[in-house]
């Protein structure tokens, strides 16, 4: 499976997940609180993915425009894993509070995976190509796989 191949296929499974927790309303506490930690570590697995593997290939076969790509992807990286995910992860899950830090997050990774689909990653496949992109998915493999090992253990 080539990188953005993978990379696409988690999109897939973090909205689906978040089409089901914003389903929930505020007595399902126990899914909510099993779908948010399920979508925490989805998404750190798949930013670790984009920011050591992709992003970087992208932005040294790049040039400027590539260059700001990377920051912007970077930055909605941050905003996500370091304000509005914590901030929903010390929020009661039976509150109507959840609900609509839920859904910010919810709109947040839906503008950047459109995003990442509709710009980024046509941009890879014109500058990195099918072979180089095969080779990332790999590295992408076995890195997840790796990833998902330490959080097991964790």
């Amino acid at each position: 499976m080539n990188a953005i191949d993978l990379l696409v296929q988690d999109h897939k499974l973090v909205k689906k997940l978040l089409e089901e927790l914003c389903a929930t309303t505020e007595r399902a506490v126990k899914k909510r609180a099993e779908l948010l930690q399920r979508i925490e570590q989805e998404l750190q697995i798949h930013t670790a993915l984009e920011e050591d593997i992709l992003y970087p290939a992208i932005k040294q076969a790049g040039g400027k425009e590539e260059a700001k790509m990377y920051y912007e992807a970077k930055e909605e990286h941050r905003t996500v894993d370091a304000l509005v995910l914590p901030d929903l992860l010390h929020t009661q899950p039976g509150t109507l509070e959840f609900a609509g830090r839920v859904k910010v997050m919810k709109e947040l990774l839906e503008h950047h995976i459109e995003e990442e689909e509709e710009e980024l990653f046509p941009t890879a496949k014109k500058l990195l190509g099918k072979d180089q992109l095969d080779e990332l998915g790999l590295a992408m493999q076995a890195q997840k796989k790796l990833l998902k090992g330490e959080q097991r253990a964790a």
